[in-house]
């Protein structure tokens, strides 16, 4: 099986490029051969990579900036999505595509389900919904998975942050009034791996039981504060220095930013369970295995 793998140089095209090596040919293009800001030159790369399986993680994720970069963010997020799923759809070709938790308004204290009505706040979330409509529109067989709060030990994300800045101040100040389930790019590409890998031979039948739509996250639910506060106590579990002292649980108003954020993202996770046969970790194992792996990265890089 000949791969399609977009954005090996993020977080969850990284964490899925080794798992999918094991399941087929992966082609990883360089932005230069395959650029989703120009969505008019992406079928005839496509015509001639010739994939039996397009997986696109890639995306526009500068959420704050898309607010002044809206054409950009809908180029990349939602005209780039719908021209490889009209591909794919033409050559009967499955394509397993990421979204978001921003494509709802966060409000209510419930669990957002695939159906759940949708409306974005920012520009950032209506590009990736407007993405998802058009891969629905296409026709082909897809499985568009929507994650949250995505992170991982290396790349640009919370925890990273929270560790630079937890060893340069005594006080953070971080948002107590926004929830949902940290998720680690790792545990998003077992998850993927798992309904791909062993079902490769009939995966437009396997995505129909998802009716095309998957949300996937880790299980389990805190707040950034909560979040925060479990990174700062991981790394002090491991031995690493740091500055901070306290950290203080503040209200989204009382940090604002040009793009809204849903202040409820967490994630009904029982389709992903009972048509796939598949559960993810708890936020804070996941989170446990990533914090040793950011320790060992540190540690690598310090000694160079």
């Amino acid at each position: 099986m000949r791969i399609l793998l977009t954005g090996t140089n993020g977080q969850v095209g990284g964490a899925l490029r080794p798992l999918l090596d094991k399941g087929g040919s992966v082609v990883a293009p360089l932005r230069a051969e395959f650029d989703l800001s120009k969505p008019e030159t992406l079928a005839g790369a496509l015509d001639s990579f010739k994939p039996d399986l397009i997986v696109n993680p890639a995306a526009y994720t500068a959420v704050d900036r898309a607010e002044d970069e809206r054409e950009l963010a809908f180029r990349v997020n939602a005209e780039a999505p719908g021209v490889i799923a009209t591909w794919a759809a033409r050559h009967r070709v499955p394509l397993v595509h990421f979204s978001t938790d921003y494509v709802f308004d966060g409000s209510g204290e419930g669990r957002w389900r695939e159906d759940s009505h949708t409306g974005p706040l920012s520009v950032y979330g209506a590009s990736k919904l407007a993405g998802d409509l058009a891969i629905r529109a296409a026709g082909g067989a897809h499985l568009i998975a929507r994650t949250s709060w995505v992170y991982a030990a290396g790349g640009a994300n919370f925890l990273r942050t929270i560790a630079r800045l937890a060893g340069e101040r005594e006080d953070l100040r971080i948002v107590a009034d926004q929830v949902g389930a940290p998720t680690t790019a790792s545990a998003i590409a077992d998850a993927v791996a798992a309904i791909v890998l062993p079902n490769a031979t009939n995966l437009e039948q396997w995505f129909a039981r998802s009716s095309g739509i998957l949300n996937l996250a880790c299980a389990g639910e805190t707040s950034w504060h909560g979040f925060a506060s479990a990174i700062v106590a991981g790394l002090k579990s491991r031995g690493v220095k740091l500055a901070v002292k306290t950290i203080t649980p503040i209200a989204t108003a009382d940090f604002p930013t040009k793009a809204r954020r849903p202040g409820n993202s967490r994630l009904d996770l029982s389709r992903l369970k009972d048509r796939f046969g598949v559960t993810t970790p708890a936020w804070q194992d996941a989170l446990s295995a990533e914090l040793d792996h950011f320790v060992i990265l540190q540690r690598e890089q310090a000694g160079r």
